[in-house]
């Protein structure tokens, strides 16, 4: 084999390797109707304030032959943020806390993944109220199903805990607690 067509020979090679390993992926488009992101923070240290993201939408890759090139993206409106009390949610969506206006989403983009028993170590960057820092979280699940027939879905769970105050949002810490806990849930079409 001349030299030529060695090279055109190992082109081909590297090409038809590199797009098998794209292929290898599966991608997946969040399902707002099985998709939830909650949290909860103590009030006076006396009961919890349980709150939700009503708009949340995202996407993820699996890839089971390569881990490391999995990838997970989220994001959530905070004028979406619903605590069931619309005086309470009002005054979260301004400045003292979310400031929807300046702020209008939280988002969070993985940057590893590891396999771990029963689901994904995940770190990545999570940015809300304009800091963005890193969090780890540990998704459970990747069972699939397919339903409706056709449409193939998989998902996930965590929960997480951050500190609202190293965001920026440190208005009446104490009165409101500082450490905010967090559960995600999804699934994803692919």
């Amino acid at each position: 084999m001349t030299g030529r067509r060695l090279r055109i020979a190992l082109a081909l090679t590297l090409a038809a390797t590199a797009s098998g390993a794209a292929l290898a992926a599966d991608s997946y488009t969040l399902d707002p109707a099985h998709t939830a992101l909650t949290f909860k923070v103590s009030h006076l240290g006396l009961s919890w304030t349980h709150g939700r993201f009503k708009d949340v939408t995202g996407a993820f890759a699996i890839d089971a032959s390569d881990p490391s090139a999995c990838r997970f993206e989220f994001e959530a409106k905070t004028e979406s943020l619903d605590t069931d009390n619309a005086k309470r949610d009002e005054h979260l969506h301004g400045p003292d806390f979310f400031n929807a206006k300046q702020f209008p989403a939280i988002r969070f983009k993985s940057t590893s993944v590891k396999v771990v028993q029963g689901g994904f170590e995940v770190t990545g960057e999570l940015t809300l109220h304009g800091v963005t820092k890193p969090v780890a979280t540990t998704l459970m699940g990747g069972n699939t199903a397919e339903f409706p027939k056709g449409v193939h879905r998989t998902g996930y769970s965590a929960e997480f805990q951050i500190k609202r105050s190293e965001f920026g949002m440190d208005k009446m810490v104490g009165p409101i607690g500082d450490d905010v806990f967090v559960s995600l849930s999804f699934e994803g079409t692919r």
